[in-house]
């Protein structure tokens, strides 16, 4: 059996910040830094990010989106046989997420979490795919909620502070999941991975874990975008290039390609390096920003209710976690 996707969605808060607020929010916060104006979006390609609501979590949002797909599908959550949470983010250390969100859906199926920057979403599709093959599963739903909003830091003492925490500020809330079946053909058909883990401090969100378990100073996010574009430069093409030598495909062999998606620069950087046909992507960067682990479910999703691609369509899932981590995965739909 092969592990066919058999439905995507995506959430994204109505709750919007532009470029602009971001800049005046750190001028306003009293840390003594002004941002100079416009900085934001000329540097990322950014116009407006989300905002989940101050009463939503994590796993609110990869409720709404699982919620929105189980109704599309006729699926009902009792009917599920697995449920994998794949985020970068997540309500608490402990449990799982995928616990609450589980019970939020009123599935009653085995879950665990996947946990791999913004490549926990791909990941969980992996497993998805193994657990499928290996006969151990036949329908299993993978969601993410991302709530990066939670770990900006908007008081910035200086310039130094600011570029250390820039990253934070191409940053997104969002959620997704997608359906994956038992099929006897078509579905997912080649998958790869790779780690660069010597690059792993470039982008970190140091607290709660055991180096720093209680200091609210390592409560935000801090990333080195230079450091993450070399460490792909590095080491990143090989993979891509090796998954169409190994299926004697081109990238015009694919109704979508779904890059993981940083800022417009860093994408336009990729697509030249790994010479991909500008005409399959989305770009959902300008109006959505940076939403983690969503980013392939929802470019994905975006394409599917657009008419871009369809079932029988061919599909290319890129994942990049910073440079740290590679992913490809190709599928029929």
């Amino acid at each position: 059996m092969r592990a066919r996707i058999a439905g995507v969605a995506a959430y994204l808060p109505p709750r919007t910040m532009s470029s602009a607020e971001v800049e005046a929010r750190v001028a306003a916060s009293g840390g003594g830094y002004r941002p100079h104006p416009t900085i934001v979006e000329r540097m990322t390609g950014i116009a407006s990010r989300h905002l989940m609501r101050d009463d939503q979590q994590a796993s609110d949002l990869a409720v709404e989106a699982a919620r929105r797909l189980l109704d599309e599908h006729g699926t009902a959550p009792d009917r599920l046989d697995l449920l994998i949470f794949g985020s970068a983010s997540q309500d608490m250390i402990e449990p799982a997420t995928a616990h609450i969100v589980a019970a939020e859906l009123g599935a009653d199926c085995p879950v665990f979490d996947v946990k791999n920057a913004c490549n926990s979403f791909l990941n969980g599709l992996q497993m998805a795919d193994a657990l499928i093959r290996t006969g151990q599963h036949e329908r299993v739903l993978v969601c993410t909620g991302e709530s990066p909003s939670r770990a900006i830091r908007w008081k910035v003492k200086d310039r130094a502070q600011f570029v250390d925490a820039f990253a934070g500020y191409t940053l997104s809330d969002a959620g997704a999941a997608m359906l994956v079946e038992a099929a006897p053909d078509g579905g997912i058909f080649y998958r790869d991975f790779a780690a660069v883990s010597t690059a792993w401090n470039v982008g970190t969100l140091p607290g709660g874990g055991s180096r720093h378990p209680r200091d609210p100073e390592y409560s935000y996010f801090s990333g080195d975008g230079r450091r993450l574009k070399d460490a792909f430069v590095g080491r990143g093409p090989e993979i891509f290039h090796t998954a169409l030598q190994k299926t004697g495909l081109t990238w015009d062999d694919f109704a979508f390609i779904g890059v993981h998606q940083v800022t417009v620069p860093y994408l336009e950087v990729l697509r030249s390096i790994l010479d991909l046909p500008a005409d399959r992507l989305v770009v959902t960067l300008p109006a959505h920003g940076n939403v983690a682990s969503a980013s392939l479910p929802l470019q994905l999703d975006t394409a599917i209710r657009a008419g871009r691609c369809g079932p029988g369509d061919r599909i290319a899932l890129v994942g990049l976690a910073g440079g740290v981590s590679l992913g490809v995965t190709f599928a029929e739909l």
